[in-house]
């Protein structure tokens, strides 16, 4: 009787294994059922759609259960004759131009493509102002302390400073 009880759970893992098993089997023959051609496709096509779960991956990279959905989705148009325009197309409706790696260039994603020239322009600018207000206020110092000391005290202090005296 306690044998019965210990094989029992073996046994319903056993079958997990085995139900589980055939699934990943099953997803890897649908990619198999396509053409060379079309796996070529299907590869590429995966890594130039983001997902949109994780973000920072495509949907090749990822194993979120959208990621695997809209691989599934991809193979299934691919295997419908779909262009990869349309099979693009399909994503961008479904989730924006932030499904694509490479978003096309309009008044939408325009602060995509230029936003970070713009950031960078706006910091070298920041930057070149920075550097005239300080030199500006070395020069006005400068003029300030020779006013008040007279030249020749200035130059005396700065030859001291410097060790020639």
């Amino acid at each position: 009787m306690h044998h019965w009880l210990i094989t029992m759970p073996s046994a319903g893992l056993l079958s997990l294994c085995i139900v589980f098993g055939f699934q990943h089997v099953a997803a890897a023959n649908e990619i198999a059922s396509l053409s060379t051609s079309q796996q070529e496709r299907f590869q590429r096509l995966v890594t130039e759609i983001r997902c949109v779960v994780c973000q920072n991956q495509s949907i090749a990279d990822s194993n979120a259960d959208l990621a695997k959905d809209l691989r599934r989705e991809v193979q299934l148009m691919i295997a419908a004759d779909k262009t990869d325009a349309q099979i693009l197309e399909f994503m961008v409706v479904r989730y924006g131009d932030f499904v694509l790696y490479s978003p096309p260039l309009d008044h939408r994603t325009a602060v995509l493509w230029f936003g970070p020239f713009l950031g960078l322009a706006l910091a070298a600018g920041s930057l070149w102002l920075l550097l005239i207000r300080r030199r500006r206020a070395v020069v006005a110092t400068r003029t300030s302390l020779a006013e008040a000391y007279g030249e020749d005290r200035l130059k005396e202090a700065r030859d001291r400073l410097e060790g020639r005296v």
